[in-house]
Formats: C-alpha cells, sequence, structure tokens
C-alpha cells in the first residue's frame, strides 16, 4: 500500500522561507508525477507546483519565482521550497501522485488527500 505523508509547515513571518517534505512509501518518487496543492480557510483546494518522471516542472503562476519543486530519490521525498512568502500563502499544504504535471502546476490526483501540513503567513 502506497502512502504519501507532508511535513514541514509551520508560522514563519511574511517575506521568509520554508520547505515542505513530501516522503513516499510504497514506491519510488522517481517513477512518478508528483504534485503540491493548498487549501485556504473558505477556499478551493488549487494545485501549487509539479513534477513529472523526466524532472519537469511546472508552477501556479502566483508562486513562479517564490516557489521551488524537487525530489531525492535516496531519501524518496519530494520537497517545496517556498520563499518570500505572504499572508495569501497561508493554507494548508499537501501532496498527491498526479497522473501528469500539467503547465498550471496540476493534474488529476491518484488516490485520496493526506493529512496535509498547514502553513501559516503571519506577523
Amino acid at each position: 500500500q502506497w502512502q504519501l505523508v507532508e511535513s514541514g509547515g509551520g508560522l514563519v513571518q511574511p517575506g521568509g522561507s520554508l520547505r515542505l517534505s513530501c516522503t513516499a512509501s510504497g514506491f519510488g518518487v522517481d517513477y512518478i508525477a508528483i504534485g503540491w496543492f493548498r487549501q485556504a480557510p473558505g477556499k478551493e483546494r488549487e494545485g501549487v507546483s509539479c513534477m513529472n518522471i523526466y524532472g519537469t516542472t511546472n508552477y501556479a503562476h502566483n508562486v513562479k519565482g517564490r516557489f521551488t519543486i524537487s525530489k531525492d530519490n535516496a531519501e524518496n521525498t519530494v520537497y517545496l521550497q517556498m520563499s518570500s512568502l505572504k499572508p495569501d500563502d497561508t493554507a494548508v499544504y499537501y501532496c498527491a501522485r498526479i497522473s501528469s504535471c500539467g503547465p498550471t502546476g496540476s493534474g488529476n490526483v491518484f488516490g485520496s488527500w493526506g493529512q496535509g501540513t498547514q502553513v501559516t503567513v503571519s506577523s
């Protein structure tokens, strides 16, 4: 049975940085496409960034240039490095297996959502 577990969230001041981790079990992250998503209070879940099996990455327009997705196959983990954080980035962040990495940083999700990790950007 495969599983993805998110971690690394927290409280950060505007302009600060955080690195989120998405650790996989039951499969290798080098064989699948992975996406990061987020859901802010009262809003729909949205795609943030994704990476396909070839390492190609895409980002939502509102995080491009500030967020970077990467993966460490040895650690079986996908990361989301977030910089220049804004209060609008406050949300619960999720990672998920996706069918393909679309140009806006999203894709169709396989399986159920995990618990996510809370990111709060506030002074």
